[in-house]
Order: structure tokens, then sequence, then C-alpha cells
């Protein structure tokens, strides 16, 4: 993550939290409490809201093209995280990555106040990081990972250059939804990168069209991201990817979220902002 003062010291400090993409995701066992064991690509995105902290006796507004839907309360990651750590902050959150699509939009505005709080990256802190939720570990390092266990297991890897165009369509999936129906499947393992595919098919049959579309636009077939370990309360649309350099432009056809991305060497980096288009 970045971070600058916004002026004088009461006006606080400003970081920027980068969404996170699964790559790849498969599913490799069940904990007794119902949480599935995951290995898992991971990398963060260009993309990001903006947070502001003033040290204070505490308070969370929501801005921004994204702020509809997004909890304003104690049940926010950030008022969590807060919590977690014993500290005081009013937060402003300006929300520019789409909630509820399995960008980790929560999860690295948890992660951006726990490094703020001064939460550090050890193996326990990744354990105690996950407790808020299965994607916070990895937004805590950010970058690129190999991603296991329920998701405190973060293994930073080499950086690589990409540019990954997201296309979000308007359908809706509950993460604890497509597991169950992962389970009852009997645990199939995915043709593509990732295992629960199925499950969230299972959910959602219209996504198939979806896969479908943007594989005869852009001549590749797209991953479908952004599943995190059942118990994670997360619902909505996830996102396709595809690497061919046009697909920003052979998706626009589709009429919904479609923009290019460009991956994040960690969640210190002082990336440009570019949002997210609607055609």
């Amino acid at each position: 993550m970045s971070a600058r003062r916004t002026g004088s010291q009461s006006a606080g400090i400003e970081l920027r939290a980068h969404a996170k993409l699964t790559r790849s995701l498969r599913i490799v066992g069940v904990r007794s409490d119902g949480y599935h064991l995951i290995d898992a690509e991971m990398v963060s995105l260009d993309l990001h809201d903006r947070l502001t902290i003033v040290p204070t006796d505490g308070g969370l507004d929501v801005t921004g093209p994204f702020a509809d839907g997004v909890p304003a309360d104690r049940s926010n990651l950030v008022a969590r995280a807060l919590e977690l750590t014993g500290t005081s902050a009013h937060v402003t959150i300006d929300k520019r990555i789409p909630h509820g699509g399995g960008l980790g939009g929560g999860s690295t505005d948890a992660a951006s106040v726990l490094h703020w709080a001064g939460f550090g990256t050890s193996d326990d802190e990744l354990v105690e990081a996950s407790r808020l939720g299965a994607d916070v570990s990895f937004c805590l390092v950010g970058g690129r990972a190999r991603v296991r266990g329920i998701g405190e297991i973060v293994e930073p890897l080499e950086f690589l250059e990409r540019e990954i165009t997201l296309v979000i369509p308007p359908l809706r999936v509950s993460t604890p939804a497509a597991y169950r129906a992962w389970d009852e499947l009997g645990g199939p393992t995915g043709d593509g990168t990732n295992d629960l595919e199925a499950g969230a098919l299972a959910v959602e049959p219209r996504l198939a069209w979806w896969r479908d579309a943007i594989a005869e636009r852009v001549g590749e077939a797209p991953c479908s991201p952004g599943a995190v370990p059942r118990g994670s309360p997360s619902v909505g649309s996830p996102p396709t990817s595809a690497t061919t350099p046009s697909a920003t432009w052979s998706t626009r056809a589709l009429g919904w979220w479609s923009r290019r991305r460009r991956p994040s060497r960690s969640l210190r980096d002082d990336a440009d902002v570019v949002y997210l288009r609607r055609w």
C-alpha cells in the first residue's frame, strides 16, 4: 500500500488498498469447522480503494462509485480490524473496488488498517488476520503469492508483469452456496484454473453463457477467480479474467463491467487509478 499525508496532522493519512485477484484455486480438503482448505495463486491489482484515516474516537464513512451496499457499522471489516488492533480512528473509505465480486475489497481495506496500526506479516499475525476474513492475510502481504490453508499461509512469489481484463457479470453468487454445491457434486476438480467453478455454475447456470461469450470474443477461455474458503461472507458477481491484450475491447459488446488491469508489485505500490467503466 502507499501512504501520504492529506494535509495537516488532523487531516490524517491516505492509504491505497489494492484489489486482489485469485488466478487459480484448488480445493484440497475440508476442516472440521467446515472451512475448505485451498491452494491458490493470488495477485494484487492496481485497482484500489482509498482510505483516509484520522486518529480520533472513531467513526466510519463510505463514499465513492461503489459505496452502495457497503456497511458503515461494526460489521465492516475495517471496524473489526480496528478492534483487533485496539486502536481508534475515523476511517473514510472511497470505494472504487466493486464489492461482493471476489476482488477482496473489504479484505484489502481491513489489511490496510492493520498495516497502519502496526500489524506485521509474521506467521502468527497472518493467522490472526485470517480470522477477520480468508483474504485478509494475503492482502496484508500483497504482490503475488501462493496461498494455502484457509488463506493464512502466504508464500510470496516472483512478480510477473501482466495485463488482465476483468469482466464482472450482473449476476450474484453466494460463496457458501457455491461451496455447498461443490460438496454436493462430490468435490470435482475443475477443468480450468478454478475447482469451485462447477459449484458456482450449479448455483448460477447463467455464468456459463458469460464464460462462453468471453471465450468466443477474445479467443481465450477465461478463468473464474475470486472465491475464498467457505465461511467468508461473500455474495456477488464472480469476475472472469483473460490476458489477451485485445480482451478489453473485445468484451465491450457484453455490456457490463470490463476493464484491463495491471498487477501491483505489492500493497505499497504507488499505482495510478483507472476506473472500471460500464458500456
